[in-house]
């Protein structure tokens, strides 16, 4: 067993890309995940053949990414909400040339310039795509600091095998917090190879277009159904969590901080004699529809909660096709939601 380390989450993330082989950052420092810049700055400088850059803004950043992901190296940038409204173009970019890179985002309070507080207000911008046209990041939300840097391993291998933009979501709590983790021997994942597609190794073939350009829409439109068809087989990545689901009273569905919050308040509810389940997604996109539709035939309500004003709300809806009711609590503007609170809400759903 590998030895754990005492480590803040935005800097375990940085640690968590070098052992997952990245070795190109490219980003602009932002509260309040400007430790994750420093860390890839102090450590990245050390790797012979590595590269950091603090660009002149996120859109110079986001650019750097995107030309090289089409070397074939990984390479990832981070940023906090306002930040990464900044890179949509560029991500939306990298997404139709079929690159694999990762985004960090550790959101913040919004909209607008908002708060440097944590927030869970970036959902709708992370999973419906963001930017323009018809694309998708792969999502995955984690929600303590070991799954900073578990998930953050797993998406630069989802980015690889899908040549596919992907995003660790996380938020300034996370990004602040310190808990104990511990970097595990990384397993070589079976990955296709970038020979046929990647700058780098294009001798003697003909190179390819790294900036998709076809003012045919007929021709437009088969790139994009090409890229749709990996949307379908994506859902195969589907990742989330069940916790205390024998008969609950009622089910809370929750990702990230809130769902740690919702934990204590499962622990809070017992003792009152209140049987909470949680459903947990890992995957924000693809999204566990499937589960949560499962179990709405077993409960009589569901209760999602969001530092938002409900933008997974939409989701779990959907998911749920009307087979039971379905609540929502949330604060918002960097108001972290608390176990009383949810506890509260609970209540009053049961009375």
């Amino acid at each position: 067993m590998a030895e754990k380390v005492l480590m803040k989450g935005n800097e375990a993330i940085g640690e968590a890309a070098i052992h997952a082989g990245c070795r190109y950052y490219f980003g602009y420092p932002i509260t309040p995940q400007s430790e994750l810049t420093a860390y890839m700055a102090k450590r990245l400088l050390k790797i012979e053949g590595a590269a950091f850059i603090q660009a002149e803004s996120e859109i110079a950043a986001i650019n750097m990414v995107y030309g090289t992901a089409a070397t074939g190296g990984r390479v990832m940038t981070s940023s906090s909400s306002p930040g990464i409204s900044l890179k949509q173009e560029g991500i939306s970019y990298i997404a139709c040339a079929e690159l694999p890179c990762l985004v960090v985002n550790m959101q913040r309070g919004g909209p607008g310039l908002g708060s440097i507080q944590p927030a869970q207000q970036d959902y709708f911008q992370a999973t419906k795509g963001g930017g323009h046209g018809d694309y998708h990041l792969i999502v995955l939300a984690p929600s303590s600091v070991q799954e900073l840097v578990d998930l953050t391993i797993k998406a630069f291998d989802l980015a690889d095998k899908y040549r596919n933009p992907a995003m660790v979501l996380g938020d300034g709590l996370l990004g602040q917090m310190m808990e104990p983790v511990e970097f595990r021997e990384k397993k070589n994942a079976d990955l296709p190879s970038k020979e046929d597609w990647a700058l780098g190794s294009c001798k003697g073939r003909e190179p390819r277009k790294v900036v998709p350009f076809n003012l045919d829409p007929y021709e437009l439109e088969k790139l994009v159904a090409k890229i749709g068809k990996k949307f379908e087989k994506m859902q195969d990545e589907v990742e989330y969590e069940l916790i205390n689901m024998d008969n609950p009273d009622i089910i809370i569905v929750a990702y990230g901080t809130v769902a740690r919050v919702a934990r204590t308040t499962i622990q809070k509810a017992k003792q009152e004699g209140i049987n909470i389940g949680l459903i947990r997604p890992i995957t924000l996109y693809p999204f566990p529809y499937k589960i949560i539709n499962q179990y709405a035939d077993k409960v009589k309500h569901i209760l999602v909660s969001e530092m938002s004003l409900g933008q997974m709300l939409e989701d779990v809806k959907l998911a749920v096709e009307g087979k039971t009711k379905v609540s929502f609590y949330g604060r918002t503007g960097g108001v972290v939601i608390s176990p009383t609170e949810i506890l509260q809400e609970v209540k009053k759903i049961l009375k």
